[in-house]
């Protein structure tokens, strides 16, 4: 598998903004707001959207942090490691939640995720103890 390049990490934070309803028109106010969320400046979101240079990882973290997306998976989006670098140094220890099943999915639809989440609790065993415990 190749290493990401700026522009797929553009497009890639582009359609992830979008998903969170942050305009990204050109007086839609997205990037301000987001650069906010994040911590980061608006030059600097604006820069990464362009698809310029490459990011510094700790912009990176905090851009993951805003999205609510573990790092891993930013540093694979942005080119830093390859899919194949994270190995299963992501895959969490025991249970994961459904945000995070979804995630590892990419499913970034807030109805998608709802959906996701609503199948994962009717599959879910019910607790020690419970009287509908089979």
């Amino acid at each position: 598998m190749r290493r990401r390049t700026p522009q797929d990490f553009a497009s890639w934070l582009h359609d992830q903004l979008t998903a969170r309803s942050y305009s990204l028109t050109p007086r839609g106010g997205g990037q301000v707001r987001f650069a906010e969320a994040a911590g980061v400046s608006k030059a600097t979101v604006s820069r990464i959207l362009r698809g310029e240079g490459s990011t510094d990882i700790a912009v990176l973290e905090k851009i993951g942090q805003a999205l609510g997306i573990r790092l891993g998976v930013i540093l694979v989006e942005a080119g830093v490691i390859d899919p194949d670098e994270l190995g299963g140094s992501q895959r969490p220890q025991g249970h994961m939640t459904a945000d995070e099943a979804a995630d590892e999915l990419g499913i970034i639809d807030p109805t998608a995720r709802q959906v996701l989440r609503g199948v994962i609790d009717t599959l879910k065993p019910p607790p020690p103890g419970d009287p509908t415990a089979g």
